[in-house]
């Protein structure tokens, strides 16, 4: 059910993204950053449901605060001279890793499992 909600969401994105004005280069870093944080969001949520303790209003602060604390970040980076916004991306894109890990982990089991399980009927109906 999630995986249909990603996969319309993705095309509506990418439909969107064709007739989207181009973001002027100046804006670009703070659009790039607050899309990997709300992916880092996106990511841990579905970790959580995998893990059963998905809380929405722990989602959407999340989300928000991901995002709007990364714009910052960005903004600060460039009254410094300083690329903080890479920090940031290189922590973000680390925990959507570890967030994708925890999900692969969850469906291989499952998916062994079953295969256990069917494989153990067989045996027990060929005796």
């Amino acid at each position: 059910m999630i995986f249909i909600a990603i996969l319309v969401g993705c095309i509506v994105g990418a439909l969107l993204g064709m007739n989207a004005p181009i973001i002027p280069y100046t804006l670009s870093k703070y659009l790039a950053i607050s899309i990997v944080a709300a992916l880092d969001s996106v990511f841990g949520g579905i970790s959580s449901v995998v893990k059963e303790n998905f809380d929405l209003k722990i989602f959407v602060t999340g989300f928000f605060g991901n995002a709007i604390l990364s714009i910052l970040l960005t903004y600060l980076g460039e009254k410094l001279n300083v690329d903080i916004y890479l920090a940031a991306i290189v922590v973000f894109v680390g925990r959507m890793f570890v967030n994708l890990a925890i999900v692969r982990r969850y469906y291989v089991d499952k998916w062994t499992n079953r295969v256990k399980g069917l494989k153990q009927e067989k045996k027990e109906e060929n005796k």
